[in-house]
This record gives structure tokens, C-alpha cells and sequence, in this order.
């Protein structure tokens, strides 16, 4: 049987640095790629660069030096989700959701169908006329979720979104994107600085030096899927934390 070929990637970054206008230099000779399907977590201390690479995947920003490319059909968007919802706070919850795909044009039917879609798929069935303020910050979180899926992205760019959260709440969260990763067949990158949390979710973690930010280590996660709660009280999660535990340490010291 002929060897399968590996997957053409979503993203990748190639020898990118990127330095600010004030000399800051965040990232140093990046060199990463995103498979289709992964879930890849981007650890890392405060300030390392996790944030810039991820707005660099996204087209937000362009890398100094090094090359990203975007190998997406271009009809397929990239989701965005900041550490804060940013909602409009003058609009409803389906307005919010309903943004993305009124910037692309679509008839207000599709506008609609999909809307009702995301809502449902994020349990926001029974909030579509509130308006934030109206929301917890769990909500909110989920209505920012389903805002960058309203376009049915491929790839899906989580800057750590669940920072802010009670631990109960990142936990459920957790489990819901995970859900979604799943049923979606998407491509995320999650940037987060808990190395629990980067153990749960991820199928591949790629650790960050500090500023600047070099990888200077990834760990693959081989965990059975669906995780839960008995997943986090395995030897095996706590085997996976114990590795990134290390990594991190290993990347401090160097730094």
C-alpha cells in the first residue's frame, strides 16, 4: 500500500519575525503549521508573542520578515474569537451573530437560517432579542462564538477567550468547543497560557519562549475523544500536564 500523503496544511508561518514600530521584537523565526482538523494549543508566558502570531494567521497583521500563508479556499473564512466578546452593545444577540455575514452580502434568508443555526448549536436559542448587558460573561463568550462560525470558517483563531471566566464556566466552555471542533471538522488554534487547559483541549501544543517568542518545543496529545470529566482525573492527562510542565520550565530557563 502506497504511503498516505500528509495533509496540505490550513496556515503556515516560515521563518516570521515580527517586530513593533517601537523596537519591540515579539516573534523570532516562527516556523509553524496548521493541519486541517487540528486543534493546536499555543502556549506560552505573558507577552511572548502567542497573540501576534495568532493575528498574523488571521491577516490582521503582516509578519517583518518570513512568509504566512493562508491555504484556504478563499470562500472559506477565518473565525476570530478575542480574549473579550466585543459584542455591539446596541444590537441583540442575532444582530451581533448576523455582522459577518451581512459584510458578505448574503440574502437576509441565508442571514437568518444561519443565525438560528449558530444560536442553537451554542444553547442562544432562547436569548436572540437580548442585548449584552443582558448576558454573563459565559454568555457573551458564546454569542462571540458563534459570531466568528456565522461564515462557516475552516480555520478558527481563539485568542485566549476563556481567560476572564470562572473555572466552572472555561470548564463547560471547554467541553463546548471540543463539541464543536468535532462536529465541524475545523482547524483551531487556541492560545492560552494554562497548561491545563492546553493539555485538555489540544491535539498538538506548541510551546513559546518568552519575548521573543521562538517554539522551542510541541507536544503531541494522543487522548481519547470525547474528553470529559473523567479524562481530566486520568494518568494520562496528568501524565500530558506533567510534560508541558516541563517544556514551559525548559523554555524559562532558556529564555
Amino acid at each position: 500500500m502506497l504511503p498516505v500523503p500528509p495533509l496540505k496544511p490550513v496556515v503556515r508561518l516560515h521563518q516570521v519575525t515580527k517586530r513593533f514600530a517601537g523596537g519591540t521584537e515579539a516573534l523570532a523565526g516562527i516556523d509553524l503549521a496548521v493541519a486541517p482538523g487540528e486543534l493546536l494549543a499555543l502556549l506560552g508566558p505573558s507577552g511572548c508573542g502567542k497573540s501576534t502570531a495568532l493575528r498574523l494567521m488571521a491577516g490582521l497583521a503582516e509578519p517583518t520578515t518570513g512568509s504566512v500563508e493562508r491555504l484556504l479556499p478563499a470562500t472559506h473564512a477565518v473565525g476570530f474569537v478575542f480574549q473579550e466578546p466585543t459584542l455591539m452593545p446596541w444590537a441583540t444577540v442575532e444582530d451581533n451573530v448576523a455582522l459577518p455575514l451581512k459584510l458578505l452580502g448574503l440574502p437576509r434568508a441565508e442571514i437568518r437560517l444561519r443565525v438560528e443555526e449558530r444560536l442553537e448549536r451554542l444553547g442562544l436559542e432562547g436569548f436572540a432579542r437580548a442585548y449584552p448587558r443582558q448576558l454573563s460573561g459565559g454568555m457573551k463568550m458564546r454569542v462571540s462564538i458563534a459570531r466568528a462560525l456565522a461564515a462557516r470558517p475552516r480555520l478558527l483563531l481563539l485568542d485566549e477567550p476563556f481567560a476572564a471566566l470562572d473555572e466552572i464556566t472555561r470548564w463547560r466552555l471547554n467541553d463546548e468547543l471540543l463539541d464543536l471542533w468535532r462536529a465541524e471538522g475545523l482547524a483551531v488554534v487556541f492560545v492560552t497560557h494554562s497548561v491545563y487547559e492546553s493539555a485538555y483541549l489540544a491535539t498538538r501544543i506548541a510551546v513559546l519562549s518568552a519575548r521573543p517568542g521562538r517554539i522551542v518545543g510541541e507536544i503531541a496529545v494522543d487522548a481519547p475523544a470525547p474528553r470529559g470529566a473523567d479524562y481530566r482525573g486520568s494518568e494520562d492527562y496528568l501524565r500530558t500536564c506533567r510534560a508541558v510542565s516541563t517544556k514551559l520550565a525548559e523554555a524559562l530557563e532558556k529564555s
